[in-house]
């Protein structure tokens, strides 16, 4: 079944693509831990296979970060992240909603992101405890490996 008949089969986008995740694609992964949003890991390599992790050769369309307050410095994550990031791809910052364990303030995420050379251009409900913010490269912007 394509994902556009999924999709109206129950009226409602998937996580993947809300994700904008399709068959074939590399995404790697950076942060796991038992903590993270299993239904969302489910969906996504149910669409595009097995999840690299940071240590990949590959380059990769995609990036999930899963980021929780205290997690280390956040700049230097998303510049790790962009390491083997395609030029048009994206990296998905997901963060423990407000409330959580763990929830990191949006001034953080928005003082960070720029600084690593990336935009936020949307957000999404990633899950029950779970947001995710859509990041890509700001035009120009030359990563800071």
């Amino acid at each position: 079944m394509s994902a556009t008949a999924g999709q109206a089969a129950d009226g409602v986008r998937s996580l993947a693509d809300r994700f904008g995740i399709e068959p074939g694609m590399v995404v790697m992964e950076m942060g796991y831990d038992e903590d993270v949003d299993h239904d969302l890991r489910d969906a996504l390599t149910d669409r595009c296979g097995e999840l690299v992790d940071e240590d990949t050769d590959e380059v990769v369309d995609a990036v999930l970060v899963w980021y929780r307050d205290g997690d280390g410095d956040l700049f230097e994550l998303l510049v790790d992240a962009l390491g083997p990031l395609a030029d048009n791809g994206v990296v998905w910052l997901l963060t423990p909603k407000a409330g959580r364990e763990g929830h990191v303030e949006p001034s953080e995420v928005a003082e960070s992101a720029p600084t690593a050379g990336l935009q936020q251009t949307s957000t999404v409900n990633a899950g029950r405890d779970w947001s995710g913010a859509r990041l890509v490269l700001r035009r120009g912007a030359k990563s800071k490996k």
